[in-house]
């Protein structure tokens, strides 16, 4: 087995959440982590001396989105992702693999990868899972993800065991093609919903060996119960000794929960997208600023807040800008979830330091009780 990147700090006597910190060339994060998602080389809407600020130890970058623009050798030449977006910490980049998968109307897998138009122009393309390791060496990600096949849901068994076994095929030709050690390679675990299955597609990625291992293929329609029951199935089946990263979950509420059952990575386009949509995250719950209830309300937006938008600007004003359409609106608002996310998970590190996991949890939920009412 391979030297994990993983240190272990602590344990919850609670549950099985883990509190500890992942080593890579870009330096160390601490985890349960949380990291915004920068599809293309940026996380819309902040600076990265915003992100800094707000918390985020390690950022996002897709494969995929890189690859078709500007160009994984564009960047390569340009010094890399990291100067090429000002970014000095760890950067972590998804494969493409569910970008295929959700444009998949465009796209034909094969046993030798899979061919697709590209959306912006049409133009025909083609990823293997060597070319996914390439491109991510170009790109000089910290942490690179095998090319998988995500599995929809709902999906017969016989085609959640096909496509399971070719994402098994796939990450042995994409550990085959790993060069450069310095930059981590993560294996992802497929078998929708099927304990048997993921169970299967565990031992075969462990067999392999690989610096970390992702849950994927959840949060694609099934609902919370299901996913955590999934979450917390493959989640103990994985080594202790390596990073347990579920991609692309979620809500705050998915993020304490999958914590709680042992999840040490998360990613989500939720605070940044819904941040542009006026959906604000808060510690006693959601809030949406258009509502005509804060045209005139002189509060921050959550008084527990410490965020710069929540240090300088009232819910009316924020309103007005999103009203009014000022692209200031998303910036402010996408500061705010962010930092809310970022140190959501910050929270839950302190909390498993301090063995209160438990007590966190429930306190969690009585506040959005209390708002609701």
């Amino acid at each position: 087995m391979n030297n994990s990147p993983f240190t272990l700090h602590c344990r919850s006597s609670q549950s099985p959440a883990r509190r500890g910190e992942v080593k890579t060339a870009h330096g160390t994060f601490q985890t349960p982590v949380f990291m915004p998602v920068g599809t293309q080389a940026t996380v819309k809407g902040v600076t990265p001396e915003n992100l800094q600020e707000l918390g985020a130890q390690i950022i996002l970058g897709n494969t995929y989105h890189l690859y078709i623009r500007p160009g994984h050798e564009l960047i390569r030449k340009l010094g890399g992702l990291h100067k090429f977006m000002h970014w000095d910490g760890p950067i972590l980049t998804d494969s493409g693999g569910f970008q295929i998968f959700s444009l998949r109307e465009l796209a034909k897998i094969t046993e030798a990868g899979a061919a697709f138009k590209s959306h912006l122009d049409g133009s025909n393309l083609f990823l293997s899972p060597e070319d996914a390791v390439l491109v991510q060496e170009a790109l000089g990600s910290d942490i690179m993800m095998c090319l998988d096949t995500c599995i929809p849901y709902p999906a017969t068994r016989e085609e959640v065991i096909k496509g399971t076994a070719l994402t098994g095929r796939w990450a042995q030709r994409s550990r085959a093609a790993h060069q450069n050690r310095s930059q981590l390679l993560f294996g992802i675990v497929q078998g929708g919903m099927h304990e048997d299955l993921r169970a299967e597609a565990v031992d075969e990625l462990v067999e392999i060996g690989f610096d970390g291992y992702a849950i994927g293929g959840l949060s694609v329609g099934e609902d919370q119960e299901r996913m955590l029951h999934i979450t917390e199935h493959t989640a103990a089946l994985l080594p202790e000794a390596f990073p347990k990263y579920l991609m692309g979950v979620g809500t705050p509420e998915d993020l304490v929960e999958a914590v709680w059952r042992g999840i040490d990575m998360f990613d989500c386009v939720m605070p940044t997208r819904n941040a542009r949509n006026g959906m604000l995250f808060t510690s006693t719950g959601r809030l949406v600023i258009k509502n005509a209830r804060y045209r005139e309300d002189a509060r921050p937006l959550d008084e527990a807040c410490g965020c710069y938008t929540c240090r300088h600007y009232s819910r009316a004003y924020l309103r007005h800008l999103y009203m009014a359409k000022e692209i200031l609106s998303s910036h402010l608002n996408t500061i705010h979830n962010l930092h809310y996310f970022v140190n959501l998970l910050g929270a839950m590190r302190q909390a498993i330091e301090a063995d209160r996991l438990a007590e966190f949890r429930r306190d969690f939920y009585t506040r959005r009780e209390v708002e609701a009412e």
